[in-house]
């Protein structure tokens, strides 16, 4: 629902232009001065002002110049007589969207209210797009030759045109936003917003607030009204990551908003339309989740209309290799390089299990990239996430940490005060040698050589 500010001092003519706007579905905020009206600014998500341009204090002019240091973009409309009409065309030089001369009609108001929204939308999604920087062409970024990433291709380009909802499922890594992305930009959609929620960053209470907005004063902490994800996604579509989070009570809530597209503001009573397609992702099975009774049936089926599978990396060996050429290109280019890589580092690449899956392999690509020497990256250069290396930990199993870690420390406190002494013992036993040291800890060489930089540990100028 669109959000109108109508700031008059004479109160007929602002309830007046209250009823009329609200008759045409508009939310209308009131204020009787330009004074009144500038904390709404501030605690209120607005899509247009209207304004009159002679009242006491603030006049028109002066307001408009406070809204466009607040707001550059969000159009006013300023209301004006005969008499003040050189003053209203300095206001439309000043920013105002249009100025209206009285007395006008009805019609006139309302069409220039609505042109005057579209071009704030527009200009919000114009920002949007420059801030995101999504691609909106292809499979949104989707790399991948193998057979089953050639079904879910097939699959996003038969589902996008419709408005039907879609779950994603896979791994944590595999690239479950990207498809939702693709079926976004592929559909009829493309041009309203795309946006996402994590379902598993947020408590309950923040999740529904962040979905559905919330009136001013509905809870402790919220000091103004803010629209949710639902209002602000109208249009396009709103991508729900981790449903599989999301608490029974928000179930019940989206459910509704998927079978009769209203909801309320939290702490509000004013029913409100949304125009959203729904896609979801998950990494659990939700027929579990079901036995369990922690999903609803009723949703799950709501949201399974259609359903997209992504296999883990393991299982699509063959997209390794694109992949990688893929993020070797993107470090060097974020690092100003030329990278290479040798045939041996492919061959490793290709061999580890990945339990991270794609995002597990672009940040090792990305730290051989740093890592590597001479612009190639090699085999010694390959250092995946503690995931791909499940090794020798049996000797931890069995081991009393609270006899020698205090209970005060994080967990990164503990890490790098482990892995300093580990770094120094291992040069020390190695007579400063670092291709030894490096060796006995099973790093390469360069890495060594970073953890020696990060404990600030100095190089004996004897050693190699």
């Amino acid at each position: 629902m669109h959000s109108i500010l109508v700031v008059d001092d004479e109160p007929n003519y602002q309830i007046v232009l209250s009823e009329l706007l609200k008759d045409e579905g508009y939310e209308v905020f009131t204020a009787d001065s330009a004074e009144a009206a500038l904390p709404l600014l501030r605690t209120t998500d607005l899509d247009l002002v209207l304004t009159d341009m002679k009242m006491p204090g603030m006049d028109g002019i002066e307001f408009l110049k406070k809204i466009k240091e607040f707001d550059p973009e969000l159009p006013v409309i300023l209301i004006t007589a005969y008499a003040e009409v050189e003053r209203a065309v300095e206001a439309m030089h000043l920013g105002a969207f249009t100025y209206l001369a009285k007395p006008f009609s009805n019609r006139q108001l309302l069409a220039n209210a609505a042109k005057a929204i579209e071009h704030y939308s527009l200009a919000l999604e114009v920002r949007r797009l420059k801030q995101e920087a999504s691609p909106r062409a292809g499979f949104a970024g989707m790399i991948g030759k193998s057979p089953s990433m050639q079904t879910v291709y097939q699959l996003i380009e038969k589902v996008a045109p419709t408005g039907s909802s879609v779950l994603i499922t896979g791994e944590s890594g595999t690239g479950k936003e990207l498809v939702a992305r693709a079926i976004h930009f592929l559909s009829d959609r493309k041009d309203a917003p795309f946006i996402s929620v994590n379902c598993a960053a947020l408590s309950e209470t923040l999740l529904e607030s962040e979905l559905f907005g919330h009136e001013k004063g509905a809870f402790t902490d919220a000091i103004s009204m803010r629209k949710g994800r639902f209002e602000l996604a109208d249009g396009g579509t709103l991508f729900l990551d981790e449903i599989g989070e999301m608490a029974p009570r928000l179930q019940a809530k989206l459910l509704r908003v998927l079978q009769e597209k209203v909801f309320e503001r939290v702490g509000g009573n004013q029913t409100l339309h949304a125009d959203v397609r729904i896609l979801a992702a998950t990494n659990k099975d939700l027929k579990d989740e079901i036995e369990r009774g922690t999903f609803r049936e009723d949703l799950y089926y709501r949201l399974n209309v259609i359903h997209i599978h992504l296999a883990p990396l393991r299982e699509r060996r063959d997209d390794i290799p694109p992949l990688v050429t893929h993020f070797i290109g993107k470090s060097g280019k974020n690092l100003g390089k030329q990278l290479d890589l040798s045939v041996e580092a492919l061959r490793l690449l290709i061999s580890l299990p990945w339990e991270g899956n794609v995002r597990e392999l672009e940040n090792t690509i990305e730290r051989a990239a740093i890592l590597c020497e001479d612009n190639t990256i090699r085999p010694e250069d390959v250092q995946p996430d503690g995931g791909c290396r499940r090794g020798n930990r049996q000797w931890s199993e069995t081991l009393d940490l609270g006899q020698f870690i205090p209970d005060n420390l994080t967990l990164n406190e503990i890490m790098d005060g482990i892995e300093e002494r580990l770094v120094r013992r291992a040069l020390e036993e190695a007579d400063d040698v670092q291709a030894r040291a490096a060796e006995k800890l099973g790093l390469s060489k360069s890495l060594l050589q970073y953890k020696m930089k990060k404990y600030h540990i100095q190089r004996k100028k004897s050693a190699n």
